[in-house]
């Protein structure tokens, strides 16, 4: 048997113990660095993903009640029970036409019970819409059923992708036809590209038709069957497309939400590289879309690789110094042969806590460092949670703004309208010399102008951003401006709202217009609560309970399931139709009531509904006042 001398197998051994923990310390640190990594990205790319959904559901939800809105006209409705006219059509052509220039939709068109296409907002365009069929798109055929016709295609006239919203128009209980509106698609699209990451829409169907890459467009993320391909092309909802897949080389499942990607793609000059993305995705159920967000993962292979220089460099350093001091403990132990025994024993354990202390520091500071970096992490993470939730409770507003225009209007109508009569009897008595009634019509016509001006003030003072100045309200003062606000829909829906103050008063700690818009979205839903019911009652009342302030709003509708209860300030969580809101109210307001000191509950009505409870600190000096003129 052969036997290597002791000598020998010492010095190889040394260099390859050496090789042997840098490559595991290698291993180990690229992976644990790309799973922090990944996780990181999968974390901001969920945050992103969701701000895209609902940035692309409010794009859609504000033209669905359009066609519904336009299907009541008169003019409409008598056109398609009689027989044609030219010169109705022509007057419909041009309504629909203003119609779509303020709604600022694609196109707006008028279809009769067989599917023609019989006056439309392009009638004046060289590819008009008007004089053709098209009976065979789904959402024509779903408004012939009396429903909200809803559907995604390629325009076959414009070659414009659009997104269809088609409403039936009614006779009593016949369907005449359906109001169809077109959303442009593309304009969405804009508002996505020059981004970091990659936006797709998918159809049930996975072919691509909204993304951010141009190239991508009309492609699949998968490759589609033969018989799939078949159903796509005989709906004629992508003519002319190939619809061929992406060139994805890799797919890997990295969990449930997340998944690996490697692109194919071409550079300038015709050569071909790869590109890795980390892909999630968010299901648009009452779209049948699916949105997926493409997060480039360079930076996290960036990362590794200068984790794993850092690596290197301190593990060259490491293995510099122990063979620094290991020449220089020889030559220390050469010199201590000539020396005293204790002198040596001395000599080495002054070397050893040398050596501890060293390493100790090197720990230490490596420790603090990272520390250093974490907290600045936290700080930023902090921020843009901060700066995403006022977007958000600026977004809610805006959103309970056009909820409201519908009264809005009808509140300005109607002053306007007995301006206009108050004018045309003026007129009269000026020319009978009647001054006295003249005058009396003037008066009237200023109240009615002050009127519509204190409706503007109050919709100008809900739609502000907040100051963030906190100091104290009246309660009195908050709780009246928010139920001006809410009039409108109070009268819509026939309730009455009834206001009890324990004292008069009653100041608050708090930011008077992020408390007022909480007052008025909570109003919003006790409103809304009871749409349909017999009895319909708002009580909104305030009362004094140590150093606290209560303000209780109760409804006398249906209330809130047991099971709900625990889930109703969760974000996106809602009972409500897909048209009616997107669950974010009651989180937003949770939120804000929060960071004035407070906090919101639910519970049980005496009314019989539900109630929602602010508390908030009581304010002592009242000079801080945070009311300003209306």
């Amino acid at each position: 048997m052969f036997y290597m001398p002791s000598r020998i197998f010492r010095r190889l051994m040394g260099p390859l113990f050496v090789a042997v923990v840098f490559g595991l310390l290698v291993w180990q640190t690229a992976a644990w660095v790309r799973g922090q990594a990944v996780a990181d990205l999968i974390d901001a790319g969920r945050r992103q993903l969701e701000l895209y959904v609902t940035h692309l559901r409010w794009q859609l939800e504000k033209y669905e009640y359009l066609p519904e809105l336009i299907s009541i006209n008169r003019r409409l409705v008598d056109l398609l029970s009689g027989p044609p006219d030219p010169e109705r059509i022509t007057a419909l052509n041009r309504y629909l036409e203003e119609i779509n220039l303020v709604s600022d939709a694609s196109d707006t068109y008028v279809m009769d019970a067989t599917g023609l296409t019989i006056a439309a907002s392009n009638w004046d365009s060289e590819r008009p819409f008007v004089g053709r069929d098209f009976s065979y798109r789904p959402y024509f055929q779903e408004a012939l059923k009396g429903r909200l016709g809803r559907y995604f295609a390629l325009g076959t006239t414009s070659r414009k992708r659009g997104y269809y919203f088609a409403y039936p128009v009614r006779s009593e209980d016949a369907i005449l036809g359906a109001v169809v509106i077109k959303v442009d698609m593309a304009r969405i699209e804009t508002q996505w590209q020059g981004r970091t990451h990659e936006i797709l829409v998918t159809d049930p169907d996975g072919v691509v038709f909204v993304t951010s890459r141009s190239d991508w467009r009309f492609r699949t993320l998968e490759p589609l069957s033969a018989e799939a391909r078949k159903l796509v092309l005989a709906s004629r909802r992508y003519p002319g497309e190939d619809l061929a897949s992406l060139p994805v080389s890799r797919r890997e499942a990295l969990d449930r939400q997340a998944t690996w990607l490697t692109v194919l793609e071409e550079g300038k000059h015709g050569e071909s590289h790869s590109r890795d993305f980390l892909m999630q995705q968010h299901q648009m159920q009452e779209a049948g879309w699916t949105v997926h967000l493409l997060s480039s993962l360079t930076e996290t292979n960036r990362r590794v690789l200068n984790a794993l220089a850092i690596l290197s460099a301190g593990y060259l350093a490491l293995v510099l110094l122990v063979l620094a001091l290991r020449q220089r403990y020889k030559r220390r132990q050469e010199a201590a042969r000539f020396e005293a025994r204790a002198r040596t024993t001395l000599k080495a354990a002054y070397d050893e806590l040398e050596r501890r202390v060293k390493e100790r520091t090197v720990e230490l500071l490596s420790a603090n460092d990272q520390l250093t970096q974490e907290i600045e992490e936290r700080r930023r993470a902090e921020q843009e949670l901060r700066r995403t939730q006022h977007e958000l409770i600026q977004a809610a507003k805006l959103a309970t703004l056009g909820q409201m225009s519908a009264g809005i209007n009808h509140e300005i109508n109607q002053p306007l309208a007995a301006m206009r009569a108050y004018v045309d009897n003026t007129k009269t008595f000026l020319e009978r010399g009647r001054l006295a009634e003249a005058r009396w019509n003037l008066e009237q016509i200023a109240d009615l102008v002050d009127r519509m001006a204190q409706i503007g003030t109050q919709l100008k003072t809900f739609s502000r951003k907040s100051t963030g100045h906190v100091g104290s309200v009246s309660l009195a003062v908050v709780m009246g401006r928010a139920e001006a606000i809410v009039s409108p829909r109070r009268r819509r829906v026939g309730a009455s709202v009834e206001q009890v103050l324990s004292d008069l008063g009653l100041w608050v700690l708090a930011d008077e217009v992020t408390l007022q818009q909480v007052l008025v979205n909570l109003l919003g839903n006790a409103l809304q609560a009871l749409e349909g019911l017999q009895e319909r009652l708002v009580r909104i009342s305030g009362e004094l309970r140590g150093d606290k302030v209560a303000i209780c709003i109760d409804d006398s509708g249906s209330g809130i399931a047991e099971e709900h209860i625990g889930k109703v300030f969760d974000p996106f969580f809602t009972t409500k139709e897909a048209s009616e809101g997107l669950g974010l109210g009651l989180t937003i307001s949770a939120r804000i009531i929060e960071e004035l000191g407070g906090r919101l509950s639910v519970s049980s009505s005496d009314l019989g509904g539900a109630r929602l409870e602010i508390l908030l600190p009581v304010a002592e000096d009242r000079s801080r006042s945070s009311s300003y003129a209306v």
